[in-house]
């Protein structure tokens, strides 16, 4: 934008052609021309009007502001809004896909309003093309341009960290885990600007575990063998007040084969299934159970990291070193499944594999089994622990499967489920409108 405010471009098509069209009818039918004995033409169908909201010419537009065009005497055939950034104080410099910041909307029933779908970039030249059709055919166009508000160093919302990561195979109970760098208050409109597409459509909501964390979990696991997308449409959604996304983001993973691992504890054993076949029964030794810390939580776990070797300190957990009950231990072939210590790994000091259980809460292996269970497993499997009378809680790790899906929807600041089908999110994701 130079300061000079454009002119408002209508362009009407069609009429040129349409008079051919009667012409070229009149000379070919002189009985119906004698037939008409020269009768008055009918009234010409009025042409189409278009409205643009944010003005023509508007300077520091709220971002979070919806495109909206409307029409009168005609329907909407075409809206386009293409997004320049000026202010590079507004982006991290780094080169992305313009194809993520491609804007689509939502067009009412009767064509007469169409709303854009996401927000717009901060420090932006915006330029709104709509065209409209009216009863006879004749387009009309109208042309908007408009810049909106820069977002703020220090004020700009954007991604700390993702789970999982593009690329990334993964079992069906793995939750989408959103990291962001900032405090989100106005979480009803992120939520809505984080759509997930799944080929096998499913419903799901998006919970906070804190201000910064949004999780996504499906109603019932992932189907296996599929492929999901993550549109993080954040660009100029207003986090809290004055805080703007400032990127839009696109994870993809795939979804694996279900593999499913059951342990109830007093049985000292692990069985695994693939895609609901049996794969492989292995011998553990679980949580001692003389304190709370020692016993092995019941519930659904999801697999998280791994290391093939590390060091297990109870002092990481809150036991000082030399207290009663303190170790510290090397292991192979762990993987955790809490937060709160537990891991599945080896142990080739314990003698009771198989037969008791001795552990101070993590599931033990013997080193055959460790490898195999670190090698075919993948960050999102699941791991279903009965038989001990400590509850894993649903915030412990990744454990937002021991939530009830009612409970988990309720917990939604939407409250509706977002249908993995593509069809969108539940709600607005701009603010007054």
């Amino acid at each position: 934008m130079t300061g000079k405010t454009p002119p408002v471009v209508i362009r009407r098509f069609g009429i040129g052609l349409v008079a051919l069209a009667l012409a070229a009818t009149a000379c070919t039918s002189g009985t119906a021309e004698t037939q008409s004995g020269g009768s008055e033409p009918t009234d010409a169908a009025p042409p189409a009007e278009l409205v643009i909201a944010p003005e023509d010419g508007a300077g520091e537009v709220a971002p979070n502001s919806p495109v909206r065009v409307t029409a009168e005497n005609g329907v909407i055939t075409d809206v386009q809004v293409a997004q320049s950034v000026v202010d590079e104080a507004s982006t991290t410099g780094e080169e992305q896909d313009p194809g993520l910041y491609d804007m689509t909307g939502t067009l009412n029933g009767d064509g007469t309003e169409w709303v854009s779908d996401w927000n717009l970039r901060p420090g932006s030249e915006v330029v709104v093309t709509a065209t409209a059709e009216n009863d006879a055919g004749e387009e009309t166009e109208l042309v908007h341009e408009f810049t909106t508000l820069a977002a703020v160093p220090g004020q700009r919302l954007e991604l700390a960290s993702n789970y999982p990561s593009s690329g990334d195979t993964v079992g069906v109970g793995m939750p989408i885990v959103i990291n962001f760098d900032l405090p989100v208050t106005n979480k009803e409109q992120v939520e809505n600007s984080m759509e997930v597409v799944s080929e096998q459509g499913i419903a799901g909501a998006w919970n906070w575990t804190n201000d910064q964390t949004a999780v996504f979990r499906p109603e019932e696991y992932w189907d296996p063998h599929q492929a999901v997308t993550v549109d993080l449409h954040l660009a100029g959604v207003e986090a809290s007040e004055g805080v703007y996304g400032v990127k839009n983001y696109q994870i993809d993973f795939e979804v694996g084969r279900e593999l499913i691992a059951t342990m109830h504890v007093p049985d000292h054993e692990m069985v695994i299934t693939v895609d609901g076949e049996h794969e492989r029964t292995i011998p553990v030794s679980n949580g001692q159970a003389t304190r709370r810390f020692d016993t092995t939580s019941s519930g659904v776990h999801v697999l998280m990291e791994r290391y093939e070797q590390i060091t297990m300190d109870s002092s990481t957990v809150g036991i000082a070193e030399d207290s009663p009950g303190s170790y510290s231990v090397e292991v192979q072939y762990a993987v955790r499944t809490s937060n709160s210590g537990e891991f599945v790994h080896e142990a080739s000091y314990n003698p009771a594999i198989g037969s008791a259980n001795t552990s101070h809460g993590c599931t033990n292996l013997r080193m055959e089994d460790a490898q195999w269970f670190f090698e075919n497993t993948l960050m999102g499997d699941v791991l279903n622990t009965t038989g001990t009378d400590r509850e894993f809680e649903w915030n412990n790790g990744w454990g937002f499967w021991q939530k009830s899906w009612d409970d988990w929807l309720a917990e939604s600041v939407t409250g509706e489920p977002q249908i993995t089908d593509g069809s969108g999110t539940p709600g607005s994701v701009h603010g007054e409108q």
